[in-house]
């Protein structure tokens, strides 16, 4: 129901143009958009058709234990795909097991763009389950980068390792101490970055915590798995891996090919930061009643 609000309608609009662009095997395709609605006057609700993937990994990680094996493939994909999504200039924002499509042959596609921004764009905090929610949007700091969603990665892989959820807080504060046992307490060089003066008295407050020896957390693992879950889960963004070089970690080495690892041309957001009324969502057929995808998609 994307006219209930303004902020349904541009975040509908948003997702459809999005899921449009994406052309790539790790990324949910975008293959009709329909409505039921006869005529503009009851134009109240779009139906988006994509490929049929059956389960999602959270359904999956709830079943069985993952074998590495397993685990490489289905993360490699994942970072396959979140290159290309950074790419295009977009970060997700949401990346959790439940927005990981995965289909009997273990292909892996990533879904839901109802959160997904341009990097440069006014950042705001509540985005993501808060379990694999990087730590500077649960701080809100404003101008976080696309390294978010590689920590999202890595609660998400450390879970395919673990069989439970890494950082399984019951709210923020909770969800703070949580992390902060493992990876500990931010550097001093970190708190000196944080815009926010009361999320920063408020972890200089805490107890100070060191940081764990991964090796010990998930003894067992395979120790390239361990190493890149080390460069993933880092406080500090800046430092943290990206997408493009965690595909070339060794921990990928039989799937990693650089010439099969495709990039996207840049998102233009500009049409659907315009500011409109519902009735000009409709009536400029921001949404066309045709069921062509390329046709309920035209520009304002």
């Amino acid at each position: 129901r994307p006219f209930q609000s303004l902020i349904h309608a541009r975040r509908t609009y948003r997702e459809l143009r999005l899921l449009k662009h994406m052309k790539h095997e790790n990324v949910i395709g975008l293959l009709d958009v329909f409505t039921p609605a006869a005529s503009i006057d009851n134009f109240n609700e779009v139906y988006l058709v994509t490929n049929l993937m059956g389960a999602d990994l959270n359904n999956i990680v709830k079943c069985q234990k993952l074998t590495d094996d397993h685990i490489q493939f289905l993360i490699y994909q994942l970072l396959r795909g979140l290159k290309y999504i950074h790419s295009a200039g977009i970060i997700h924002r949401d990346l959790k097991p439940s927005n990981l499509a995965v289909n009997e042959d273990c292909e892996l596609r990533i879904l839901d763009f109802g959160l997904a921004r341009q990097t440069d764009d006014e950042m705001t905090g509540y985005v993501a389950t808060r379990w694999y929610r990087a730590p500077e949007i649960m701080l809100n700091w404003m101008h976080y980068n696309q390294t978010v969603d590689i920590w999202s990665v890595g609660c998400i892989m450390a879970e395919l390792l673990k069989g439970k959820a890494l950082f399984p807080g019951n709210d923020y504060i909770d969800q703070l101490k949580r992390i902060m046992e493992v990876v500990g307490t931010p550097s001093s060089e970190l708190l000196k970055k944080i815009s926010s003066e009361h999320a920063r008295k408020y972890i200089e407050s805490l107890p100070y915590m060191p940081q764990q020896d991964l090796k010990v957390v998930f003894r067992g693992a395979n120790p390239l798995a361990v190493d890149l879950l080390e460069k993933m889960l880092i406080l500090d963004s800046d430092k943290r891996i990206t997408a493009s070089e965690a595909l070339a970690h060794p921990y990928f080495a039989q799937y990693h090919d650089p010439e099969d690892e495709p990039e996207a041309e840049m998102y233009d957001e500009s049409i659907e930061n315009k500011e409109r009324i519902i009735d000009e969502w409709k009536g400029k057929k921001v949404f066309s009643l045709e069921h062509e995808c390329s046709e309920c998609l035209t520009p304002l």
